[in-house]
């Protein structure tokens, strides 16, 4: 890495709020980076090994974490499996050594790049742009989809039926006929759907379903002739709130 840094220019509000985790058992990998990263006005911790990092509290905000892959302990490599679930903290890699084999392996597991020593400035800094922008991304996704599990809470089971018979295709008519309802109550329930899940329109609502992962039992006729395309949206196991999702049956049993 280069010593001098003042010729690095990147916008301070692209990485503001943000933190970036460096993880390397060289201090003075650790020293030079924390330095390139303050010159972005951006907020860095380091650590000496990945257990280290995974012991310490964090508070969850845009982050990204420049690990390098050959930690003693836990290796890099091991740690980007370890944090799948943290789909807000996007690794960069980085390596003493060109190994293609390796790279191959983080990249395809989800890193934003992997960097091989010595580090150059504008190449760490770009990859930690774009690892903060990811992080950003993945937490407004998180925060909507809390928002959608706690909409979808509020419905009734008669609407959560209704909703999803919906959204896989059917009419308002054979929504009636699948729940042993009429088509006017049918209508009455759909409304409140629109309403308390916030849908501007049916393809909106149908977007909100795929999110949440609903699912639903093809059992009966109108299901069966339904177009596969439609289905195929719903065509997901889990639920909300990762429980089983509420499968939707028939009136006739």
């Amino acid at each position: 890495m280069h010593a001098n840094v003042a010729n690095v220019q990147i916008s301070p509000t692209v990485l503001s709020g943000s933190t970036v985790f460096v993880v390397d058992d060289d201090i003075s990998v650790r020293e030079s980076l924390e330095l390139l990263i303050s010159t972005t006005g951006c907020h860095s911790e380091t650590f000496a090994s990945a257990e280290e990092f995974l012991s310490a509290p964090h508070e969850q905000g845009p982050c990204c974490l420049v690990v390098d892959v050959a930690l003693p302990g836990l290796s890099g490599l091991e740690l980007q499996k370890d944090l799948v679930d943290r789909t807000h903290m996007p690794l960069i890699f980085i390596s003493g050594r060109s190994d293609v084999p390796i790279s191959v392996q983080a990249m395809k597991a989800g890193a934003i790049d992997f960097l091989t020593k010595p580090l150059h400035d504008e190449v760490v800094l770009a990859a930690i742009r774009q690892g903060v922008e990811r992080s950003r991304i993945a937490l407004r996704d998180e925060t909507e989809l809390r928002e959608l599990k706690t909409r979808y809470e509020s419905l009734s089971p008669r609407e959560r039926e209704v909703m999803v018979l919906v959204v896989a295709g059917l009419l308002n008519k054979q929504v009636g006929g699948e729940l042993g309802i009429s088509e006017i109550t049918v209508k009455a329930h759909r409304g409140q759907v629109m309403r308390k899940m916030r849908a501007e329109s049916l393809p909106d609502l149908v977007t909100m379903a795929a999110r949440l992962r609903l699912s639903v039992r093809r059992t009966s006729q109108n299901l069966h002739r339904m177009d596969p395309a439609a289905l195929a949206r719903l065509d997901l196991l889990a639920g909300p709130s990762n429980t089983p999702a509420r499968v939707v049956q028939t009136a006739r049993g």
